[in-house]
């Protein structure tokens, strides 16, 4: 499947968020990702955002997609990170 995940968290836990997710998807601009991702490294990530978050006042917000073709996206302005991967 193919995500795109926002998350708003507080200060003090945004760095373990942000390296949470970038094991997961690749980063886009500040709290934004977006990649492929199986079912079960999805619930992974989920469970572990949950260790890091406080419910009460952060989110995580999760788009699903079947694949990224059933996704167009527009980039206006510049791209802050390319998605380049090495193989």
């Amino acid at each position: 499947m193919y995500i795109i995940l926002v998350y708003d968290i507080g200060e003090k836990r945004v760095g373990k968020m942000l390296k949470l997710c970038r094991r997961y998807v690749d980063w886009i601009q500040n709290s934004v990702f977006e990649g492929e991702i199986s079912e079960v490294q999805l619930k992974t990530l989920i469970q572990q955002a949950r260790e890091i978050m406080d419910e009460e006042t952060d989110s995580l917000i999760i788009f699903i997609s079947r694949q990224e073709k059933w996704l167009e996206k527009q980039v206006v302005g510049s791209e802050r990170s390319t998605l380049d991967k090495f193989l």
